[in-house]
């Protein structure tokens, strides 16, 4: 399998100007400083709801916006952060237009989830070497340009003057025998100057909708349910997986959303059955992009019951013993992926926002000669051999429909 970056993105549109003269907004010993950014009329889309707040930056972090005498309005008409003594970027994208035909945009780390690789960011242009980043942090890349330069389109629409240009964002995709994922953020960003001669105007909207998922239920001759754990941590020193397996999801829970590379806790457990010395297996764990378990593309995550070692981020298969507390221990499979999307195969960029997990599984009996145990070192599992399993005791098992969400 293999693994390489691409360029592609989830859309986030946004347009912003301000009437003002070149300069640079940063703390950087840079040429060609002159008059302070001027307010901005500012129209945007409500933000999701969440605890998030874009002014909360490290110190060291901190990157200059305006100048060092700029007042905290200022500062919040030019869409930057004030905390009582410096106005900074915050964590956020920000795009400045200048009235002598500048850009300037700010990206943060933060401004994807999994944060975006401030370094994998650039222009569509990336030849000529004027349309670098002039400067790229752990936290931050920020680019200043001629709104003429680095492949920017002009027209003109209902008394404007329009620059247009975008950025995007390099991300690793693995390719797999059946299908392509990827689990880093993929960031587009499509940026407008529009000026006229009465007005300054800045939209920001991020386009990201994703329909609610189905709730988890699966059926076969053996019964056995996959479902997913939806316990949090409510105390200090508890141990997150311990936690997540305490509750599940069910119908009035959903919609269930995944950002990537958030932990998914998967559970596949045996019906009803109550002899203690049965022992669940589970084969083959795959994902789709569909209900059905034989659609293309496929990504693997468990083989014989082991993590597919060519992917990047393993599959945790969680050990379940008797201080569980859970009646039958061994009726019982656990395991944790980060949840990823599916890519287009031949370009390969991001297509599917939904995933479903199907598993096969078996019931193995032990016995004096042969364990049941699924072993992921050099060994592979012993377990009965396949033919000697009856159908009786093999199920296909699926998921709901569990969708990425950008927050």
């Amino acid at each position: 399998m293999e693994f390489f970056k691409c360029l592609f993105g989830v859309v986030v549109v946004a347009v912003l100007a301000c009437d003002v003269s070149a300069q640079h907004y940063w703390s950087l010993s840079l040429p060609n400083e002159k008059a302070p950014l001027l307010p901005q009329k500012r129209v945007a889309v409500p933000p999701p709801a969440s605890s998030f707040d874009e002014c909360q930056v490290v110190q060291e972090d901190k990157i200059q916006c305006g100048t060092a005498d700029i007042t905290a309005e200022h500062c919040e008409n030019i869409n930057c952060c004030f905390d009582g003594h410096q106005c900074f970027y915050g964590k956020a994208v920000t795009v400045q237009c200048t009235r002598d035909g500048q850009f300037v945009v700010v990206v943060a780390r933060d401004a994807t989830l999994p944060k975006v690789d401030t370094e994998s960011v650039s222009l569509l242009d990336t030849d000529d070497p004027a349309c670098a980043p002039v400067d790229v942090t752990s936290a931050f890349a920020i680019f200043q340009f001629s709104a003429t330069a680095c492949g920017t389109t002009f027209k003109e629409e209902e008394g404007h003057v329009v620059y247009e240009n975008h950025l995007s964002s390099a991300y690793e995709v693995g390719v797999g025998p059946r299908g392509s994922i990827t689990r880093d953020s993929h960031f587009e960003l499509l940026f407008q100057c529009r000026y006229s001669d009465t007005s300054v105007e800045a939209l920001v909207m991020e386009v990201d909708v994703v329909p609610p998922p189905e709730s988890v239920a699966s059926a076969g001759i053996l019964r056995v349910e996959l479902r997913l754990g939806s316990g949090q941590c409510q105390t200090k020193g508890c141990l997150e997986e311990n936690a997540a397996y305490s509750t599940f999801y069910n119908h009035a829970d959903y919609p269930v959303t995944k950002v990537l590379r958030e932990p998914v806790y998967v559970e596949v457990t045996i019906l009803d059955r109550s002899d203690p010395n049965l022992v669940l297996n589970l084969e083959h764990c795959w994902a789709t992009a569909n209900p059905n378990p034989q659609s293309i593309p496929q990504w693997d995550l468990l083989i014989d019951g082991c993590p597919y070692h060519d992917d990047r981020y393993l599959t945790t298969v969680v050990p379940i013993d008797g201080s569980s507390g859970l009646l039958y221990p061994t009726h019982h499979k656990r395991f944790v992926i980060k949840m990823f999307t599916f890519v287009d195969q031949s370009d390969f960029s991001p297509q599917k926002d939904t995933v479903f997990i199907h598993c096969s599984t078996a019931v193995c009996f032990p016995s004096s000669t042969q364990s049941c145990e699924q072993t992921c070192h050099r060994q592979r599992r012993a377990v009965a051999p396949m033919g000697r399993i009856s159908a009786s005791r093999r199920s296909l098992v699926s998921s709901g429909q569990v969708i990425l969400t950008n927050h």
